[in-house]
C-alpha cells in the first residue's frame, strides 16, 4: 500500500519547505555552473556537494541505489540519465532532476536547460513546458480530480504543436520519494477517479516532446530515451494542495 503524505502541522510544512529549498537551490546552482566541455559527472559533483553542505541525502541513491546524486539527461534522453564522462557540447539540451531527503522529508525538482547556440524550436518547447506546468498547478486544488492535471498538460502541449510522454508523469511525495498518487499521467486518463485532498503533497512535472510519446530504457537499466532526433523538456515543482493555489515548496 502506497503512503500518502498529508501536511498535519507546521512542523511538516517547515521541514518540507527546507528540503524543497535545498533541492531547488541545487538545481539552480547546477544550471549556473554548467558549461561547455564539462562532463555530466562533474556537473553531478557540484550538485552532490551542495546537498552535502546541508546534510541532505540524494533520493535516487537512498531509494533506488541510482549511480549518481542527480539525474542528468541530454538531448534524446528524457529522464534518469546517469552522470558520466559524457561531455556537454554546444547546442545540447540538458535536463537536470534533483531530489533529496533531509530529516525524513523529501523534495523533488527539475528543469531543462539549453546550451548555446539555442534552437528556437527547442526554446519554444521549453517555454511551452513551463506554461504547461503553471497551468496544471492552477487547477491542482482540494477536491480536483487528479486526471485534470494530465488533461491540462496534454491540452497545453497540443495547443503548442507538441505531444506528451505517456509513460512519464508526476507523483505524490513527502516522507518517501514516491507516494500515492504514485503516477499522475501527462494526459487525460478517464479511468483515474482519484481526488486531491487538502494538505496533500505532490509533484507536477509535465514532459512535452517534439514527436515521441514513449520512452525506451537503455542497456544501462536507467536512462530513458525518446529516439534519435527527438527532444523533450521537463520542469518540476513539489507542492502542497490547498483550497486555492498550491504552496510551492521548491522555491527560494
Amino acid at each position: 500500500m502506497m503512503l500518502i503524505m498529508t501536511i498535519e502541522n507546521n512542523h511538516d510544512l517547515s521541514k518540507l519547505k527546507i528540503i524543497g529549498r535545498i533541492v531547488f537551490e541545487t538545481l539552480l546552482l547546477m544550471k549556473r555552473r554548467m558549461e561547455i566541455g564539462m562532463t555530466t559527472l562533474e556537473l553531478d559533483a557540484i550538485g552532490a556537494k551542495n546537498l552535502e553542505k546541508y546534510g541532505a541525502r540524494s533520493a535516487p541513491i537512498l531509494m533506488y541505489d541510482f549511480p549518481g546524486h542527480t539525474c542528468i539527461s541530454i538531448n534524446e534522453e528524457a529522464a534518469h540519465g546517469i552522470p558520466s564522462e559524457k561531455v556537454i557540447q554546444p547546442g545540447d539540451v540538458v535536463n537536470i532532476d534533483v531530489s533529496a531527503e533531509l530529516d525524513g522529508y523529501f523534495g523533488d525538482t527539475g528543469g531543462t536547460f539549453l546550451v548555446p547556440p539555442m534552437d528556437p524550436k527547442i526554446q519554444y518547447l521549453c517555454r511551452s513546458t513551463r506554461k504547461a506546468l503553471h497551468q496544471a498547478m492552477d487547477i491542482a486544488k482540494t477536491g480536483a480530480r487528479v486526471n485534470r492535471i494530465g488533461a491540462s498538460i496534454d491540452r497545453t502541449a497540443r495547443r503548442h504543436g507538441f505531444v506528451t510522454l505517456k509513460d512519464l508523469g508526476s507523483h505524490g511525495i513527502g516522507k518517501s520519494l514516491h507516494e500515492d498518487p504514485h503516477f499522475i499521467a501527462n494526459f487525460y486518463d478517464r479511468n483515474d477517479h482519484r481526488v486531491l485532498s487538502e494538505g496533500q503533497v505532490i509533484t507536477i512535472e509535465p514532459f512535452l516532446s517534439t514527436g515521441s510519446e514513449q520512452t525506451t530504457t537503455e542497456d544501462d537499466g536507467w536512462t530513458l530515451t525518446t529516439g534519435t532526433g527527438n527532444f523533450s523538456a521537463q520542469y518540476e515543482h513539489t507542492m502542497v494542495i490547498t483550497k486555492g493555489k498550491p504552496i510551492i515548496l521548491t522555491a527560494l
